[in-house]
């Protein structure tokens, strides 16, 4: 899978590495949860705090996007949030269809999150006659014989995959080849694609086996490095 780019904020030459852009969702995230509980400006350690970083590292973050805050007083919350969600982009248009309109992929169209945060679900796509016509909330799912022309038609700009292994990668070469180069993979399968496409694969499996890793870890007793090798 391709690295995060960098994002571009304010000074076109100007560059946010990727850590630093995955932390951002998260600050923002954070910034939501305090601007709803009523909280109009916030210290660096406050909002670190609240997004589970330290303030240093919190501070060099948003220093990427020009210095917002001030000493003793803080950020503004509502106009950090603004700038954050500026630098990832989520004050554009972002029309995103889903490819494989299953239980996980039904699930993620009756989503409330996307639309708050910017992300309009546009096309609904699936090989399933049974499930071609139907209706998932106010959307009519496609055939994907017809999948370039909804593309098109809805001008989709991302697109998540929710399809079985073995047809992923067609479903990604053509998604490519229409014009998509932002792509959410929920297939187990490492997706090939050119240098200028981004594929940001979500895979639970793997994630539950991290856990499971920790959760064995946390239990077994703690007998040594020695007494671990024997």
């Amino acid at each position: 899978m391709p690295d995060l780019p960098g994002l571009h904020a304010g000074d076109p030459a100007r560059r946010i590495p990727p850590a630093s852009v995955a932390r951002l969702t998260i600050y923002l995230r954070a910034l939501n949860s305090l601007i709803a509980d009523g909280t109009e400006r916030v210290s660096s350690e406050e909002l670190a705090d609240a997004a589970g970083v330290n303030s240093p590292i919190l501070r060099k973050d948003l220093s990427h996007l020009g210095s917002y805050g001030t000493r003793g007083v803080g950020y503004d919350a509502q106009f950090l949030t603004r700038q954050i969600s500026s630098a990832l982009g989520l004050t554009l248009d972002w029309r995103v269809a889903i490819i494989g309109v299953g239980n996980l992929g039904r699930a993620l169209a009756g989503y409330p999150g996307f639309v708050s945060r910017g992300f309009g679900i546009v096309a609904l796509v699936d090989a399933d006659q049974l499930v071609v016509d139907t209706e998932v909330g106010y959307l009519r799912v496609s055939a994907v014989d017809e999948l370039e022309a909804v593309l098109e038609r809805t001008r989709t700009n991302i697109a998540v995959l929710c399809v079985p292994t073995s047809v992923a990668q067609e479903m990604c070469d053509r998604l490519v080849d229409a014009g998509i180069s932002s792509i959410l993979s929920f297939a187990p399968v490492v997706l090939q694609v050119p240098d200028h496409v981004q594929v940001r694969k979500v895979d639970m499996s793997t994630e539950l086996q991290i856990l499971a890793y920790h959760a064995q870890r946390a239990q077994e007793p703690d007998l040594g490095p020695i007494s671990r090798a024997q």
